[in-house]
């Protein structure tokens, strides 16, 4: 049987090719979470919507206002012509000892047979912007290992590029293990290479507890590492634009139909 719940011990890697080369690679864990099974995840170390070690608030996701997720995710599923009768996991990073940033959040949404139909990667930047982009299949069939999810870029993510081009999402699962990739065009090519990828234990509180003795700051390391790389852009003098970029009107992508769902308004 399923568990309702996945602990995901990854590794983000980022690969910045231009102006200047910078690559890193980082250890966290993080959840995905059935959202029609949440109410039944409470735990004394686990809480939803309540204080604990750990915690998920669904303020923090969706409409922010502690709506159910789930019904939210299938009427916006629904508005987009795709299917809304299977499960809709989040993999997110949760609320440990109540502090948490998310960069960005992934909802994975199934059909009634179990087939990947939607990707909804819900962003925050660092300047309190949000933004969240449904990617499908072209023909918004069933996505596969080797679908190409092409979107194009709507928020100013980080000061150092700026809100041009677009997006081209991988998702692959296979067993235990899990991959994201997430690469990042403007219109003089690729620019960056982002990924997310490790394996998925069911979560426990043993499991739980394990990940964090080894990594017991892990959300707000995520902010401090993000400045830290900052930092080190800055010091290689790739231009910075700040929080409001010289350009804000995305670049139009033809990858897709124009007809694609390519967000979700929130």
């Amino acid at each position: 049987m399923k568990p309702a719940a996945w602990l995901l011990q990854a590794r983000v890697m980022h690969d910045r090719l231009r102006p200047a080369r910078n690559r890193f690679v980082y250890p966290v864990f993080c959840l995905r979470l059935n959202l029609d099974a949440l109410p039944k995840l409470q735990r004394w170390w686990f809480g939803v919507d309540s204080v604990s070690i750990v915690s998920l608030r669904t303020r923090d996701y969706g409409p922010r206002d502690g709506s159910d997720l789930a019904i939210w995710m299938r009427a916006r599923l629904r508005a987009a012509g795709l299917p809304d009768d299977g499960e809709i996991w989040l993999q997110t990073f949760p609320r440990v000892f109540g502090y948490v940033f998310n960069p960005v959040s992934f909802w994975y949404c199934h059909d009634r047979d179990g087939h990947l139909r939607a990707l909804v990667a819900e962003v925050t930047n660092t300047f309190g912007g949000r933004h969240a982009y449904l990617v499908t299949a072209p023909d918004l069939g069933p996505i596969h290992d080797d679908t190409v999810l092409a979107t194009r870029k709507c928020l100013h993510v980080s000061p150092f590029n700026d809100v041009c081009g677009h997006y081209a999402f991988q998702v692959r699962e296979a067993g235990d293990t899990s991959f994201i990739g997430i690469d990042y065009f403007d219109d003089d090519g690729l620019v960056l290479r982002t990924s997310l990828a490790g394996h998925k234990h069911p979560l426990t509180g043993i499991a739980f507890l394990k990940a964090l003795m080894r990594q017991p700051w892990i959300t707000l390391s995520v902010t401090i590492r993000i400045h830290w790389q900052a930092m080190r852009l800055w010091a290689r003098r790739v231009p910075f634009h700040g929080k409001l970029p010289p350009s804000l009107q995305p670049t139009a992508l033809t990858t897709t139909p124009d007809s694609r769902p390519d967000d979700v308004r929130i």
